[in-house]
């Protein structure tokens, strides 16, 4: 394979904050990046060429990126993979990851089936399609997760139900097609972000997530946990590869329990939030792996450089308000901490607004300690900015 710069056009299904650092990414790389998103002037707008105003499931505005575009990939599970898989193949354009795969993964019961197949080790789960389904759940595992299989995302379509009591509560509330899933009682919850070329898998050392209501917190790394249990993470991690079809990043949820056994939670067709600290911490950050794995250019290094934590910085407002930050110049003045701002007009509760990284020095300990340390100053750098 022969790459030259500039690059080819990258038409991706998506402007939100992933798409955004997909474009500062592809950048360097004399990778020019269209979007196709449906909120005019989206996130990625200001750093991407140009971006399409358009539904998800919208065939003109998906034929205008094909025609505009030299490969295809997407930020958004929401993309319609229908659509991607008819103007790929009408305009002779590359789909990665494969359609296939994106129609697998935002179903989680047909995704959970395929890795049980497969398999990779997931935690017990039923299908849910009423009352009863939900009852025979609770009888047969205990307390569990009801999950939407679409469409979730950050805590949304995840009700945890305990007792007979709250199972109406929980269907209203996940609104249609629903699995259970036993309510794991893990230890911490681990992501690998893993990309897939063409004839190449490279990981992402294992990073250790801290969730609160259901949406990731803080991510670090390295996980604070023993070295059999990252190697067997990984190890899954390339597994459930195995499972998706087409090149690209994933990222890959996973909780280990007391006794270091791994199962997986959930997978993202795509850069994941809990792999933001590779921008930073990393030799290739997970855009940059995304790009050049999509276009089947070598992937790059994934070696860690450091100590790294990354704290979501999440809307703290009763109501919706105009987006402005204050107290950014504490992170500005902090060594080895960036800030990364995504460029969303509207601040709403818990909504995420930008995220920023702490990274220790070169050559810095891993030892739980001096990780906590580092996870500790991530998060008082954040708790000091405010929405003004």
């Amino acid at each position: 394979m022969t790459v030259t710069v500039p690059g080819p056009t990258l038409g991706v299904v998506g402007g939100g904050q992933l798409g955004r650092m997909l474009a500062e990414a592809a950048a360097p790389l004399g990778v020019e990046v269209v979007v196709l998103d449906p909120t005019p002037d989206c996130p990625a707008a200001p750093v991407a060429r140009d971006q399409i105003v358009g539904g998800f499931d919208d065939p003109e505005a998906f034929r205008e990126l094909a025609s505009r575009a030299d490969a295809l990939t997407f930020e958004i599970e929401l993309a319609d993979s229908e659509l991607l898989d008819d103007v790929s193949e009408a305009h002779g354009l590359s789909v990665h990851p494969s359609p296939e795969t994106l129609s697998l993964i935002e179903d989680k019961l047909v995704q959970k089936r395929a890795l049980e197949d497969a398999g990779v080790p997931v935690p017990p789960f039923r299908r849910v399609d009423d009352a009863e389904d939900l009852r025979a759940a609770l009888e047969e595992f205990g307390s569990v997760m009801l999950k939407a299989r679409t469409g979730g995302y950050d805590g949304r379509g995840n009700v945890p139900v305990r007792e007979e009591s709250e199972i109406e509560d929980a269907l209203d509330a996940v609104g249609g097609p629903a699995m259970a899933e036993t309510f794991v009682d893990f230890a911490r919850e681990l992501s690998v972000i893993a990309a897939q070329g063409d004839g190449e898998v490279r990981t992402f050392p294992v990073g250790e997530n801290v969730h609160e209501e259901e949406i990731l917190r803080e991510t670090v790394v390295p996980a604070r946990t023993d070295e059999s249990t990252l190697a067997r993470a990984d190890e899954v991690a390339r597994g459930v590869l195995s499972v998706l079809d087409g090149r690209g990043v994933f990222g890959i949820e996973m909780f280990e329990t007391d006794g270091g056994e791994i199962s997986v939670n959930e997978i993202a067709p795509r850069p994941h939030n809990s792999g933001h600290w590779t921008i930073e911490g990393a030799r290739t950050s997970q855009f940059e792996q995304h790009v050049r794995a999509v276009l089947g250019w070598p992937l790059g290094s994934p070696a860690r450089r450091s100590p790294t934590a990354m704290a979501n910085v999440l809307g703290t407002v009763e109501e919706s308000q105009e987006a402005e930050l204050g107290g950014v110049e504490s992170v500005l003045a902090a060594d080895g901490a960036s800030l990364h701002w995504y460029g969303k007009d509207e601040v709403r509760p818990l909504r995420k607004m930008g995220h920023l990284t702490l990274t220790g020095t070169d050559g810095a300990s891993d030892d739980d300690a001096d990780v906590d340390e580092l996870l500790a100053r991530a998060r008082d750098l954040r708790d000091g900015l405010r929405f003004e």
